[in-house]
């Protein structure tokens, strides 16, 4: 069953538009050179536009970075200005004693320029770049950052410093961008480096900038009856169960449904997250202690059709993610998973499920015990924040999510008092009233063009099989 059926309205526009010009388009080593001043000095490297001066020991001394320089470290573009919205928050100090501005959460979501901005180990960036460049074997810098989801000029600053170092070469041009191809010490390096990880795709973004993001994408909900009667329009609820229903899903804290089978508990808890109707951004993956963690996942993110312009292509905005496990689940599926084909890390379901949903159908049915699956999440449901394994080190993650637990299992075979005192909302989902069972009874026959005849519906409801017929 979809439980992703209602639209969202297209993005509202990324508060900030790409940059018109490029910082520079040509790597550094291209630059011109210039004669100095005296015949005997070394040449004088000319900056780029709107750079500070730099030059030999035996030219001026070098001018100071500007305001906007430090900023581009940052991941800002200095060729554009601060936005109004765009707050420039402090912190802590430098080394003049004073206070270090910092861009805001909206500017760090631009494409950023240059590799510092983009906030991850180097070492990784460089890893991917070049094993991309070593499987394309001969291609522009253009067509490998498209891949990478960076921008060309920041393609093109690592490719230069591997150049340096020996481990590719320029072999032409395609238009503005250079044709790059490793070479026999790059191909050695990539190979030995993939003994790790074999990850090709997005860059990952810094796991500090993810938890930004999420905690910034809380939601923020404003209920009411016909809110609620269009999330749940495709299903015949009675009012005072959608009375009950409000409350439980603006409430923090986890959420259990419960009653007998075939009362629509599983359906009911499918569609929760369309009392939602914003959307949220998704990171392809994060990097985290020089590894790489996978985030997005095509079969339980939906990406919305027209992306925010202006946003970092690393981030993929989304509906609100519903991620829905019954008799499956096992202990595992709520830890890192390490993809030995890739060499890299799978998110678990919770991380998945983000600013969003996560239920657990047929609770009490999984391999794990009740209690061991909420003793699990205890500490996440008090604080919002997550504890992950890696390596054998644990690290925090933040954990922004709605569980919903739904079960047609005696809750007393659940748990005890204490049990169910961690569960703020309980809902009782009971059996239809003959009402309902003839209005449902009306939209299955017309779905599936059955003709159904006077008195079927009373007859359905009050017929009982002898023992023993079939």
């Amino acid at each position: 069953m979809d439980h992703r059926a209602h639209t969202v309205s297209e993005a509202t526009e990324f508060p900030f538009e790409p940059p018109s010009g490029a910082w520079y388009d040509r790597p550094a080593d291209t630059a011109l050179l210039e004669p100095a001043g005296n015949p005997g000095s070394e040449a004088v490297v000319a900056p780029h536009e709107g750079a500070a001066s730099v030059v030999s020991e035996s030219g001026p001394q070098a001018e100071a970075p500007s305001d906007w320089e430090q900023l581009y470290d940052g991941g800002l573009d200095p060729t554009a200005e601060l936005p109004h919205d765009a707050t420039r928050v402090t912190d802590g100090a430098g080394c003049d004693g004073r206070p270090v501005e910092q861009p805001s959460l909206e500017s760090r979501l631009r494409p950023p320029a240059l590799p510092e901005g983009l906030g991850i180990n180097p070492a990784v960036l460089e890893d991917i770049v070049l094993r991309q460049i070593v499987v394309d074997v001969r291609n522009n810098t253009t067509a490998i950052a498209d891949k990478l989801h960076l921008s060309a000029n920041l393609v093109d600053v690592v490719v230069q410093t591997m150049r340096d170092r020996n481990l590719v070469e320029y072999q032409g041009m395609d238009g503005r961008s250079y044709v790059v191809g490793p070479t026999e010490a790059g191909r050695n390096h990539a190979n030995q480096r993939s003994t790790e990880c074999r990850y090709m795709g997005p860059v990952p973004v810094s796991l500090a900038l993810y938890t930004e993001v999420v905690r910034s994408q809380h939601p923020s909900l404003h209920l009411d009856r016909q809110i609620l009667s269009d999330a749940f329009g495709d299903l015949v609820i009675a009012p005072d169960l959608l009375d009950e229903l409000g409350p439980a899903i603006h409430g923090d804290g986890a959420m259990f449904l419960y009653g007998p089978p075939g009362t629509g508990k599983s359906s009911v808890a499918e569609r929760i997250v369309r009392a939602h109707h914003d959307h949220v951004l998704i990171p392809y993956c994060f990097e985290v202690e020089g590894q790489i963690v996978t985030v997005h996942d095509p079969t339980l993110h939906t990406a919305i059709e027209h992306q925010p312009p202006g946003l970092d292509p690393r981030w993929v905005a989304c509906e609100r993610p519903a991620v829905i496990a019954g008799g499956e689940l096992h202990a595992g599926m709520l830890d890192l998973a390490l993809e030995a084909d890739s060499g890299v890390y799978l998110a678990p379901l919770q991380l998945k499920a983000n600013n969003g949903i996560f239920v657990i159908d047929d609770f009490g049915r999984q391999s794990a015990s009740p209690e061991e699956l909420l003793n699990r999440w205890i500490v996440p449901l008090d604080r919002g924040i997550d504890y992950l394994t890696l390596m054998g080190r644990k690290f925090e993650v933040p954990f922004d999510l709605k569980v919903v637990l739904s079960t047609n299992m005696q809750p007393t075979k659940l748990g005890d008092d204490a049990f169910f005192r961690r569960i703020h909302s309980k809902v009782f989902v009971g059996a239809c009233s003959d009402t309902e069972f003839d209005e449902i009874l009306r939209r299955v026959t017309e779905a599936k063009g059955i003709r159904v005849a006077e008195g079927a519906a009373e007859h359905l409801r009050y017929f009982r099989p002898y023992p023993g017929r079939r």
